[in-house]
């Protein structure tokens, strides 16, 4: 009996969990981490502040915990489904165009959630803005990496600086979602996939026509 009835709690816990942080994303996308009280939490969920302090101890933590939870919404609407895409440029605008959609159609209110929190973290030391430096350094590895690989199956110049490609394309999308929100227009997102295919034509190998 006593196993039930703590599998029960472990479960409760873990639904608590996951609903205060389902509402902590969609109000840190808008306004911030800093946005994110333990006050308000209780009060949009109705819970109590003794329940959201159970459930994670500090505000930190609860950062932290926001910055997770992104992440892993980034990884299955993004990554995991470009990653499925052959290795080489399939792959690569695959990740681009995945990422284009997961801005524009709003998957967390406020646009890109990790562009909105680093920017208001970047010059801030400490806990929060590492977990936010790891992860812009992971994805713009991750487009790093794919343009390596595309090199290496022979679609990209191996002249090309993968480092430098992944910074440029990773700057389009994030101009795009900037100015999306500054303007509340989406044709930035037409002139960002422009301002990529044009970047990735100068890169890539162009087969030779038969004779």
């Amino acid at each position: 009996m006593s196993e039930i009835t703590t599998d029960g709690r472990v479960q409760r816990g873990d639904r608590t969990r996951r609903a205060i942080l389902g509402k902590a994303v969609d109000v840190a996308s808008v306004e911030g981490l800093e946005g994110l009280s333990i006050g308000r939490l209780a009060t949009e969920l109705s819970m109590s502040k003794s329940g959201l302090v159970g459930a994670f101890g500090s505000k930190e933590q609860l950062q932290l915990a926001t910055i997770r939870a992104a992440r892993a919404i980034f990884v299955q609407t993004v990554v995991e489904p470009a990653l499925r895409a052959p290795v080489g440029v399939v792959r690569l605008r695959a990740l681009i165009d995945a990422w284009l959609a997961y801005s524009s159609d709003r998957r967390f209110p406020g646009g890109c959630f990790f562009a909105r929190v680093s920017h208001e973290y970047a010059g801030r030391p400490g806990a929060v803005r590492d977990a936010l430096a790891s992860i812009d350094q992971e994805w713009v590895g991750l487009i790093a990496t794919t343009v390596a690989e595309a090199q290496q199956v022979g679609e990209i110049r191996a002249e090309e600086d993968a480092d430098l490609l992944a910074f440029d394309l990773v700057a389009y999308l994030d101009s795009a979602n900037l100015r999306s929100l500054l303007t509340g227009g989406f044709d930035v997102y037409d002139h960002a996939r422009r301002a990529v295919d044009a970047r990735l034509a100068a890169a890539e190998i162009v087969p030779a026509e038969p004779r």
